[in-house]
């Protein structure tokens, strides 16, 4: 009898963003191709996989403090003859790959967000190559959106990225540096990934990018389109039931796409759009293409095409040179749109950026009360607006268990996270559900009494 070899798995832990979320899928998708199974846990793997965030210091030393955990397992593992690859991926590789060598020489393979798609080839070489790290940081003229695997669902909710790399060049930001600049998947092959998400499972669809509403792909016949063009493809597919796309900028929102938050009702009501501060002065300082007033015009034209509207945010305080005047106006203008969600930071160092070398550089303690300050506002609103959701019954899609037994966790049109009591038969539906009460974080509700529906 043949003696039986046993399958290799792989353990991926993501940090950072949808993309990166996004993109561990796929690079799950490539193992899965080359008979690799998931591990429940980093010392069941004989692969262990970082994909990495670098939008802030504290994300990339996070990184690295958890690889010397890992560093550990893989000691451990050693002592009872087994073998641990260890590999990064992401934006920490493309921006840091000499720190990785010398931080982490224990790393086996390093490639970067846009090189990810050679994995085979990498682990390859890993394993002919024992005891020599690869690192694989080259920009490559290739997409590896033509080279990955078919990418199927895994839920109800899918992301499917379709514009990548960013030409803002925000002074704070890495993006541009890590992931190059824009590009934009071709609308054949956006749609044929739907198709194919849908056809397994997938009943909402999240269109990923650093600069989504930048999207220009080309069509079949080679004319250049834009977002709106593809939102109103996807809202033709059969089965799919939501659509959403993040991350937008404000000097892109066109008003056909603007139009579209009125015309296509499988766009969820609910828009990620990032301001960062308040201040045309700062606005300037952070090369953003827009000021307070731009900002807000695009605010008013999407809520008179669509009242039902909501709207998130990105917030970044004490960026180089913000006054207490500066922080007053991004007080203002939270109070202005009321934000529902909201996502805000203190101002972090990225080095190579040109706001890291800036003259009056804000003093911790200041930015840390600012945030305080600040992030009491935000809380206000979204914990206003979720105490409002308390009697209605909204559509909840269900994505996961919950921590109890017999418990779901869903979202609503609006993103907000809800705790239900229900059958497991309902994960990854959309189902009714009364809302009952709320907290600043999330909702809790029941299944609507009054014609109750799974779809």
């Amino acid at each position: 009898m043949d003696k039986q070899v046993d399958t290799k798995k792989y353990y991926i832990k993501t940090f950072g963003c949808q993309m990166n979320v996004y993109d561990s899928n796929r690079i799950a998708n490539i193992l899965n191709t080359l008979g690799y199974e998931e591990a429940p846990t980093p010392k069941a793997a004989d692969l262990i996989i970082f994909n990495t965030c670098h939008i802030r210091e504290k994300a990339a030393e996070k990184v690295f403090s958890d690889l010397g955990r890992i560093y550990l397992i893989k000691q451990e593992r050693a002592l009872e003859g087994k073998d641990t690859i260890i590999g990064v991926a992401g934006c920490v590789v493309q921006a840091e790959d000499e720190q990785i060598a010398k931080r982490a020489p224990f790393v086996d393979f390093a490639t970067g967000p846009l090189t990810y798609h050679r994995l085979p080839e990498i682990l390859a070489k890993v394993y002919r190559k024992r005891g020599q790290s690869i690192i694989d940081t080259e920009f490559p003229a290739e997409s590896k959106f033509d080279f990955l695997p078919e990418n199927k669902s895994t839920g109800g909710c899918s992301f499917l990225a379709i514009q990548e790399g960013c030409n803002n060049f925000c002074t704070y930001c890495v993006v541009p540096y890590t992931r190059g600049i824009e590009t934009s998947r071709p609308v054949e092959q956006v749609l044929n990934e739907a198709k194919r998400l849908v056809s397994t499972g997938s009943v909402e669809i999240n269109l990923l990018g650093q600069n989504v509403n930048s999207y220009h792909g080309e069509d079949a016949s080679g004319k250049e389109r834009n977002l709106a063009y593809l939102l109103r493809k996807l809202a033709e597919l059969d089965g799919l039931k939501r659509i959403r796309y993040t991350t937008s900028y404000p000097a892109d929102m066109t008003d056909d796409l603007i139009a579209c938050h009125h015309n296509l009702d499988k766009l969820m009501p609910y828009l990620h759009l990032p301001v960062q501060s308040g201040s045309d002065k700062i606005l300037k300082a952070m090369n953003r293409r827009h000021t307070r007033d731009d900002y807000l015009r695009v605010i008013e034209k999407l809520y008179l095409a669509n009242p039902n509207l909501r709207m998130s945010s990105d917030f970044i305080v004490g960026f180089p040179g913000e006054t207490d005047e500066d922080f007053k106006q991004t007080l203002d203008i939270v109070n202005q749109v009321k934000y529902i969600q909201a996502f805000s930071f203190k101002y972090s160092k990225r080095a190579g950026t040109p706001a890291a070398i800036m003259p009056n550089q804000v003093e911790e303690k200041v930015k840390k009360e600012r945030l305080d300050i600040l992030q009491d506002l935000l809380f206000s609103y979204q914990e206003k607006f979720n105490l409002s959701s308390v009697g209605k019954t909204m559509p909840v899609l269900f994505e996961h268990k919950g921590r109890h037994s017999g418990q779901l966790i869903g979202r609503t049109p609006y993103m907000q996270n809800v705790h239900v009591e229900i059958a497991k038969e309902f994960l990854n539906k959309i189902v009714d559900i009364k809302i009952t009460s709320a907290t600043v974080n999330s909702l809790t509700g029941e299944l609507a009494e009054t014609n109750p529906k799974a779809s």
